[in-house]
């Protein structure tokens, strides 16, 4: 079945913000906590937002350590704020190819904000999903995307870096894709889910673009008339 859209996860997919989110919450919790919290220990607390995750451990600070660690990932974004290399050229030529475009991600509204408006993805995306407080429910997610979009679950693709995103992608029904070229992913972990592709680099994502979604036959007119009747103004057919 032809896709017809296309979700994203964002941390590790489109952005390498993995790193901000461990700074944010590290610099967050030692101020607030008092101890210094590892990759490993803050990477376990994930699955509610941020604000789930600060209710949790600081309840009765919580709306002050969210705005400090939305303060802390601000900052700390500026260093990430690039999409990994050749997913906005991925992104623009899904849009040129009339492949719709989502995020569903469990980041909480105010990174999610921040992340797009330092990277500039925004403009690919009708649809934001974020996460809930209460935990991570992706498939959800998904489903609202699938049921906004109208499209049967096998027309739409879910893209991310983990076992859970393809688990979830494969819970709802669409093409699951796994996305490993960040060196955060956890590649052994996403291909032993059998997803229905893996891509290790955003290069060979981009190549699976071009022979998966070809060229509308606007496209190809407008290309034959630029290259072989020059004499036409751009884009003019016959």
């Amino acid at each position: 079945m032809k896709i017809r859209g296309m979700i994203f996860d964002l941390d590790g997919t489109l952005l390498n913000s993995l790193p901000v989110c461990y700074s944010g919450f590290r610099s967050t919790l030692r101020k607030f906590l008092g101890r210094e919290y590892s990759d490993t220990e803050i990477n376990a607390l994930f699955g509610p937002s941020e604000e789930g995750v600060l209710k949790k451990l600081l309840p009765d600070q919580w709306e002050e350590s969210l705005q400090y660690y939305l303060a802390a990932y601000d900052k700390a974004h500026t260093e990430y704020a690039k999409p990994f290399p050749g997913v906005e050229a991925a992104l623009a030529l899904l849009k040129e190819r009339n492949v719709r475009l989502a995020i569903v991600s469990g980041k909480g509204a105010g990174t999610m904000a921040i992340s797009l408006r330092h990277s500039g993805l925004g403009k690919f995306f009708e649809v934001v999903q974020t996460g809930s407080e209460h935990g991570a429910d992706k498939p959800a997610h998904i489903k609202k995307v699938v049921s906004l979009w109208d499209y049967n679950p096998g027309e739409i693709a879910y893209i991310g870096d983990t076992a859970y995103d393809i688990q979830a992608a494969q819970t709802v029904g669409t093409v699951a894709i796994g996305a490993v070229w960040a060196n955060t992913a956890s590649t052994q972990q996403v291909k032993a889910m059998n997803p229905d592709q893996v891509f290790s680099s955003v290069e060979d994502f981009l190549a699976w673009i071009e022979t998966s979604f070809p060229k509308s036959k606007s496209e190809k007119n407008g290309q034959f008339c630029e290259t072989r009747v020059r004499g036409l103004p751009r884009g003019s057919c016959y």
